[in-house]
């Protein structure tokens, strides 16, 4: 009777070790892997077990070998570099999809060739059929046009090619777009059309539109077009919605994105990234801003924040507004007036009083609120009004709210950011991307001390974010890590004060830890902590190391979200 008990208790003993040892194997364990962690606790490591998307352990590959199970995934790294997913910290998701379905004219040269690319889509559009398209960019141009106005063109052209399909195509930024003439009678713009507050409707000196719409002028073409959106079935419109985002993933997770901050959503586009996020239909994690004016939004956020749902892969907890627009469409909102332009100033494009009221339901509800503020006056004014609502909260420490681009600063508003705690969330490939107008737009002064001032911003304690702006540029981080890093144009080597370039390290951690940060995901996201999300990406160069040049070639092998292989390629 002793030994069967014995025996008994020895068998337990042995199962409950079993079934002790099973629950700690990993699901998957990358070994030979040359890891930066962006963790300062985490160093020379070259294996990371995972377990239910998340890291279990961190080590080398004989340390983490009794984790290791039949149906343990080895992934072999080859001594690649491996590093926390790149987080976007500043992008548009839904009008990054909608970019790789329409017209896509961020490559395009020059105007005869745009002229060209909506000709060919004339060919094979319905009649009547609006054409969307988004990327061009004047100052940009290979080509200089004979007839124009501050670089923009003449609708003539654009409307012989098209003249019964209204044509609408935004310029890069998002802040001014070009109407062909049918378009323009569409929306009821003629010579007496006066330009509305906050924006301008580009004439010829006779007083006849020529086509450009700035800022708040948008309004009445975007109108126009809304009205032709109203006639298509609702299930084709949210089709294409989840056309676009299909394919805005896939070309984030080939470019080595596992997280995206996407700059402005609206009601609607949130509810389905949560139904997507919920039903486990989203391959990268989503975090978005709430997009609508204040009357749209009082009475309506009891349900925010949304926070981590469908396994942390969507997250709204953030208001976003605006102040001014672009440099490059004249809309950036300066203290002195533009060089390129007498006695013109920019674009207040929100009432403050509007975003002072946002403000105020951001406190509230207990949300961040990211403003987008390119001008140094726009900063300053953003900053002020950071300030007045600051000192409204007992505890304002961990607010955290973001200026959305901080571009161009006047140098006296740059150790502000830090005293405050603001986010200068600002956008790498921006810096060499309108490298070629800025000096010509602000004068040498201006952009030398206050043009894309990272190195300024960091010393003085604050904390920078990157990204993109896509589809205002392309959503592919390593070319926005060269321009942080060497502030050169890779096509033509132009180099942009370079005194503000940022270190290796301090791109790495803008993109990763800093961005997560940025959002209140640092707990979950940004770096190879155990515990954290098991989001990677595997890279062919190390970015701490290699050449300027060796930048530019890096390939993304692998990208990894919650511990699954999302996009790979032969290594």
């Amino acid at each position: 009777m002793r030994l069967f008990f014995s025996l008994t208790a020895l068998l337990i003993i042995t199962l409950l070790g079993c079934s002790s040892n099973s629950s700690q194997l990993a699901d998957t364990i990358i070994i030979n892997a040359n890891i930066e962690s962006v963790d300062k606790e985490v160093k020379d490591i070259s294996a990371i077990a995972i377990k239910e998307g998340r890291i279990l352990q961190t080590g080398d590959q004989s340390s983490l070998e009794k984790y290791r199970g039949e149906t343990t995934t080895i992934i072999d790294a080859k001594n690649s570099f491996l590093m926390p997913g790149f987080i976007e910290g500043h992008g548009h998701f839904s009008g990054l999809g909608k970019s790789l379905i329409k017209l896509n004219l961020l490559k395009s040269p020059n105007w005869q060739t745009i002229v060209k690319q909506v000709e060919e889509k004339v060919k094979v559009a319905k009649p009547g059929e609006w054409i969307e398209g988004r990327g061009w960019h004047q100052e940009k141009w290979n080509e200089a046009l004979d007839k124009n106005i501050s670089g923009y063109p003449y609708h003539y052209d654009l409307s012989e090619v098209s003249p019964d399909n209204p044509v609408i195509l935004y310029h890069a930024s998002g802040h001014g777009l070009f109407a062909n003439e049918k378009a323009m009678a569409l929306a009821g713009v003629n010579k007496e059309t006066p330009s509305p507050s906050g924006g301008t409707i580009v004439k010829d000196i006779g007083g006849n539109p020529i086509g450009v719409f700035e800022e708040r002028a948008m309004t009445s073409i975007r109108s126009a077009y809304n009205e032709y959106l109203a006639t298509i079935p609702e299930e084709e419109l949210l089709a294409q919605w989840h056309e676009g985002l299909v394919l805005a993933q896939k070309e984030c997770l080939a470019k080595g994105i596992t997280s995206f901050q996407d700059a402005g959503s609206s009601f609607q586009e949130i509810e389905g990234y949560t139904q997507l996020a919920e039903a486990g239909k989203l391959d990268l994690r989503l975090w978005a801003m709430i997009r609508h004016s204040y009357e749209d939004m009082k009475g309506n956020l009891s349900g925010f924040p949304i926070l981590n749902a469908g396994n942390h892969f969507f997250t709204a907890r953030s208001i976003k507004s605006e102040v001014d627009g672009a440099l490059g469409a004249f809309g950036a909102w300066l203290l002195k007036p533009y060089a390129d332009k007498d006695n013109f100033h920019g674009q207040n494009t929100t009432d403050i009083k509007e975003v002072q009221r946002i403000a105020g339901l951001a406190r509230e509800h207990d949300l961040q609120l990211c403003v987008h503020a390119i001008g140094d006056r726009a900063n300053r004014v953003v900053l002020d009004l950071y300030e007045s609502e600051y000192n409204k909260v007992e505890d304002s420490g961990n607010m955290r709210w973001r200026i959305e681009h901080a571009q161009h600063l006047d140098p006296v508003d740059i150790p502000r950011f830090a005293s405050l705690g603001v986010i200068a969330s600002m956008q790498g490939i921006h810096c060499t991307s309108d490298a070629p107008f800025v000096v010509k737009r602000l004068g040498e002064q201006r952009a030398k001390y206050g043009a894309y001032p990272w190195r300024s911003l960091i010393d003085a304690g604050a904390l920078v974010a990157n990204g993109t702006d896509a589809p205002v540029e392309d959503v592919d981080p390593i070319p926005s890590f060269y321009a942080s890093v060497t502030r050169k144009r890779a096509d033509s080597g132009l180099e942009f004060f370079p005194e503000q370039r940022m270190t290796r390290m301090e791109a790495i951690h803008s993109y990763t830890l800093g961005n997560a940060f940025a959002a209140f995901e640092e707990n979950d996201k940004g770096s190879i902590t155990e515990g954290k999300l098991a989001d990677f990406v595997l890279l062919d160069k190390d970015l701490r190391s290699c050449t300027d040049a060796e930048i530019l070639e890096t390939k993304v092998l692998m990208t990894i979200v919650n511990g699954q292989i999302k996009y790979q390629q032969d290594f």
